[in-house]
């Protein structure tokens, strides 16, 4: 018997007692550090974020040109880490100047600080990095004392509603749509490109661009073409065939890649994409500014190459292409608004101008023409304010990027005051129906003339092109493309006086609607045939008569068409 006493509580266990769990010399299993799973998933998030880095470009390239973003996240890094070690005085003389108490914490006071230093200081940013680029532009800008004068041979007559409008109508392929129109010249004259895309989300997943239409803007009628071919690269594709994925993946990043256009040369169709780039500056506060950084051309095997402006202008492919950025075009001219200095532009208004806004669906400046000295942008602008005279029209070389100002001596009409002397030169014109579209200042045996096509409403046609004198504001006017190059050309054809017998022949409905069609679909050809008109159809002596009667007989029930089979 054991001579231990009894304890004195006896549910205390004994001092031998071998049942305590777990036992004192056991190992137990350690939880892994929070930081392994932390650091695991940002991995995975940073290679996500890799992979689909081009979603993310518009993020990442904001705050890349915008310093002072960058400038807020280090204070507000600096201001978070500051309260953190010196949270209790933070919290005291915040509290101090407010009637409220208030919990301070460093992410609090980081964003506190990010946002005043950042987005308060965003606009100040934003006027001095267009004085910077105003000052670039005036410096590097010719003051010319006369314009080119327009290329007769290749008038800028179609615009791009108008031309949105022809290539839909003569799209006879359910699987695929019009995409986006540009300018693109081929073989010396110029045309509305865009791409033939796949149309519907199966489609868009499973097909490729499968060719470019292209529509003639140097004639009224409806000249639509077809360059047939599958593009590995294309425009309007899903994303992993697309062609800005293509280039942020696999090209420059860090830069601003503009819109597509499609370029047929030599039968072979190209994307070329002109892009800027940010320039950097210090002072007085961290800004950035755009230039024209190259222009980036793929060619239907998916081969992408990155072009320098001096190696893109001695290109064969490119020759007569918009290889510029538009875009830089326009930002670079209106910055100069800022000429005299930020304190101007916001009070005073000296010598302060603005892009001149523009009548006509979807034709903004800067417009792209050929003009005898080459391809060039022009920008019209006027004074700042009410006042609608033209102050200034530039003129950017569509090659070289080369920047001129011509500033009349005489005081001449805008592009507004244009579109309205050619709806007062034609009150009988419906003007509900009908829209003065597209002015553009052109020159004429070293005369300005304000170019404005007169367009129906939905943009089914050209009704004609009126010119207006933009010093006295005489108003010619032409229905006929061959009329049109002719007055462009120094001659004087007879005028077509714009009244309702040409209203209403723009707008009559075609009975029937004649299409010569390619083996692959292609329409080669269109024609219009109305109520008052018949069709003869002739077939060769060795031709087989079938198809002919066939012909025949799907024409003969139209009302008001008869065919004729000799």
């Amino acid at each position: 018997m054991s001579s231990r006493p009894p304890a004195d509580d006896p549910d205390e266990p004994a001092a031998d007692d071998d049942s305590q769990w777990p036992p004192a010399d056991s190992t137990s299993a350690t939880p892994s550090p929070p930081w392994i799973a932390l650091g695991v998933v940002g991995l995975v998030v940073v290679a996500v974020g890799w992979f689909f880095r081009p979603w993310l470009h518009g993020i990442v390239y904001t705050v890349y040109t915008t310093p002072l973003v960058l400038l807020g996240l280090v204070t507000a890094a600096v201001a978070a880490w500051a309260t953190a070690r010196s949270r209790t005085r933070v919290e005291t003389v915040v509290n101090t100047l407010s009637s409220d108490d208030h919990t301070v914490t460093p992410v609090r006071v980081g964003l506190v600080v990010f946002v005043l230093t950042a987005f308060a200081l965003l606009p100040v940013a934003n006027a001095v990095a267009g004085v910077t680029l105003s000052d670039q532009t005036m410096g590097s800008t010719a003051t010319v004392e006369r314009l080119d004068n327009a290329d007769a041979d290749n008038p800028r007559i179609v615009t791009r509603a108008v031309a949105d409008r022809y290539a839909s109508n003569t799209l006879n392929r359910p699987q695929y749509r019009v995409g986006e129109t540009d300018i693109s010249v081929v073989n010396g004259t110029p045309y509305w490109a865009a791409p033939l895309a796949p149309d519907g989300l199966f489609n868009t997943v499973t097909k490729r661009q499968a060719g470019t239409v292209l529509v003639d803007m140097t004639t009224q009628g409806a000249n639509v073409r077809s360059v047939d071919g599958e593009l590995e690269i294309g425009v309007g594709t899903a994303f992993y065939r697309n062609y800005r994925w293509t280039l942020l993946k696999s090209q420059a990043y860090l830069v601003d890649y503009g819109d597509p256009k499609m370029v047929v040369h030599e039968g072979t169709q190209y994307i070329v994409v002109p892009y800027s780039e940010p320039q950097f500056h210090l002072t007085p506060i961290p800004h950035t500014t755009p230039q024209w950084g190259g222009v980036a051309v793929i060619d239907p095997s998916g081969s992408t190459e990155l072009l320098s402006p001096e190696a893109a202008a001695e290109s064969p492919v490119l020759d007569d292409q918009q290889l510029f950025p538009e875009d830089l075009a326009l930002r670079a001219v209106g910055a100069t608004k800022y000429r005299n200095g930020i304190i101007n532009t916001y009070t005073s208004h000296e010598d302060e101008i603005e892009i001149a806004p523009l009548p006509g669906d979807d034709n903004d400046q800067p417009f792209f023409v050929l003009s005898e000295s080459g391809p060039q942008y022009v920008v019209a602008v006027e004074p700042y304010g009410d006042a609608q005279g033209l102050q200034e029209l530039w003129t950017i070389d569509g090659q070289t990027g080369t920047f001129e100002r011509y500033v009349p001596e005489d005081s001449l009409f805008g592009p507004q005051r244009a579109a309205d002397l050619v709806r007062q030169s034609a009150p009988q014109t419906d003007w509900d129906r009908f829209d003065p579209a597209e002015p553009i200042l052109t020159v004429v045996d070293d005369r300005e003339y304000w170019q404005v096509r007169v367009v129906p409403e939905d943009n089914s046609g050209i009704a004609y092109v009126a010119f207006v004198d933009a010093r006295s504001g005489d108003v010619r006017s032409f229905a006929e493309t061959d009329a049109i190059t002719r007055f462009l050309g120094g001659e004087t054809p007879a005028e077509t006086p714009p009244d309702s017998e040409s209203s209403e022949a723009t707008e009559r409905t075609p009975t029937v609607v004649i299409q010569r069609v390619a083996a692959n679909g292609t329409v080669l050809e269109t024609m219009e045939v109305y109520d008052d008109e018949s069709v003869d159809i002739r077939t060769p002596t060795n031709a087989s008569a079938p198809a002919g009667n066939d012909t025949a007989q799907a024409l003969a029930p139209r009302s008001g068409v008869r065919a004729h089979l000799r």
